[in-house]
């Protein structure tokens, strides 16, 4: 097997991945603020780190996986003035909606999860450290952290002169540079806030990845606390810039040994105006195409590029995943043997290469269009239908696709009501069949094919999909 790239934001090249610990990798993702649903920013991202966990299990790494919930920051805080809502009422509804979106992509679950809210402490004793080290220093609205005093602010973005994003932002005549930023606001009217040394406040959104990533991940002693640090391009400046200046210089260890990035998903309006209404919200994509479509389709592209989301592209995507899912219905109701060894290290080679899922798709379909071709040529092989059945089921592990049953992924956006309908109607054919009574079997398969509604009658039964 070979070794493994990722592509390192901070060095701008594909490094090999060495972990800090042999075969154990530590990640931190930063996770969603829960003040709305999720969008498909959010799904992109979940993706993209899926993968690389899901990578890393294949090369048989222990995998400890942390997404954090950012459930205090003014927008949550403008929700509840907005709403009338508590904050626990509206974070916990938005985590719990958020965590069904991503078993709807199939996301590998987190080892760990924290949430600001329960690390306060930590982030105090942070804070508190700085300050007594005259590295953070305190204002009438905050306490904020002087980019001045380390040398190496800007090594992890080559942004920090940049005047136009964060000084702009925090702008403030009390702020001894304009790149400094907020590490514990005091709190204003109506305000959430909670007590600290320093005053009645809440934390700066920056504080609260380094303080949990020193909390429930890093390593005590050597040069990196962990070994990758993801997230959205959007968060390499300000937010992990100032992530990395804080634990460095409260802990005098680097933050992370590889930063990973996602790249943007942009909105083709005229193109996703057919059924989704132009929405960014997952919620409103899951409710025309599934989870797996949807996962399959932001797949397609490799994770640092950004996506140009369209429903027309959607559709196509669709049609291509729904290849995987004809020739698992070519080999149903079989026990799988062993993975084919070249499919398998080829699959590999490429999602080992910075995750190319590209040549992994593509090397798929030409597996797909093999397979068509020796079943067609010899359709009683049960070798080589066991074989393809276990190539799905490695597609499956490794990049969390074609886990669906074979028919079933062909009944989406049926309703409930019409399901229970076409399973009447399958009954009546079975005891028609049963009797004898040919012509009722025929005329209910017929009723049903009016509905667009396909039989299959296999050893364990008859099974059916939408055409």
């Amino acid at each position: 097997m070979n070794k493994i790239h990722i592509y390192d934001s901070v060095k701008k090249e594909k490094v090999e991945f060495v972990s800090i610990k042999e075969k154990v990798a530590k990640i931190y993702v930063c996770g969603p603020t829960v003040y709305d649903d999720s969008h498909l920013g959010h799904a992109r991202s979940a993706i993209a780190f899926d993968l690389l966990h899901r990578v890393l299990k294949a090369n048989n790494y222990e995998v400890i996986m942390t997404k954090n919930f950012t459930d205090i920051d003014d927008k949550i805080i403008k929700k509840m003035q907005d709403t009338n809502r508590t904050l626990a009422d509206i974070t916990n509804t938005y985590i719990n909606t958020y965590k069904a979106d991503m078993k709807a992509l199939n996301i590998l679950e987190n080892t760990i999860e924290p949430k600001a809210t329960e690390n306060l402490e930590s982030m105090k004793n942070m804070i508190s450290n700085l300050m007594s080290k005259d590295l953070a220093y305190k204002t009438s609205d905050s306490v904020y952290f002087d980019t001045s005093k380390d040398s190496l602010y800007g090594s992890i973005s080559h942004k920090a002169s940049d005047e136009n994003s964060q000084a702009r932002v925090e702008a403030n005549i009390e702020k001894r540079n304009p790149s400094d930023f907020a590490l514990w606001k005091f709190a204003k009217k109506n305000d959430v806030s909670f007590e600290a040394p320093f005053g009645l406040g809440r934390p700066g959104w920056h504080i609260e990845c380094s303080a949990m990533i020193e909390k429930h991940l890093a390593y005590k002693d050597g040069d990196f606390q962990i070994d990758i640090h993801g997230g959205g391009a959007d968060l390499l400046f300000p937010h992990h810039e100032n992530e990395a200046a804080q634990t460095r210089c409260s802990s005098n260890q680097q933050l992370a040994k590889y930063w990973m990035h996602n790249g943007f998903v942009n909105i083709d309006g005229e193109k996703m105006s057919k059924s989704l209404g132009n929405s960014f919200f997952l919620k409103d994509v899951l409710k025309s195409y599934s989870g797996e479509v949807i996962r399959f389709y932001l797949m397609s592209t490799h994770y640092r590029a950004n996506f140009n989301f369209n429903e027309e592209d959607l559709l196509s995507s669709k049609k291509r995943l729904d290849k995987l899912y004809r020739i698992k219905k070519r080999v149903y109701a079989l026990e799988s043997s062993s993975v084919n060894k070249k499919f398998s290290e080829d699959i590999f080679n490429a999602l080992n290469d910075d995750i190319n899922t590209s040549k992994a798709l593509s090397l798929i379909d030409e597996m797909i269009g093999n397979a068509n071709d020796k079943l067609d040529s010899n359709p009683k092989d049960k070798n080589l239908k066991k074989e393809v059945l276990a190539n799905i089921l490695f597609i499956n592990d490794i990049l969390g696709i074609g886990f669906n049953d074979a028919y079933e992924y062909f009944q989406f956006g049926i309703n409930e009501e019409t399901k229970a309908k076409i399973e009447e109607l399958i009954e009546k054919r079975n005891a028609a069949k049963k009797e004898k009574d040919f012509t009722t079997a025929d005329a209910v398969r017929e009723e049903l094919s009016k509905m667009d509604i396909s039989l299959m009658d296999t050893v364990n039964g008859t099974v059916w999909e939408k055409l």
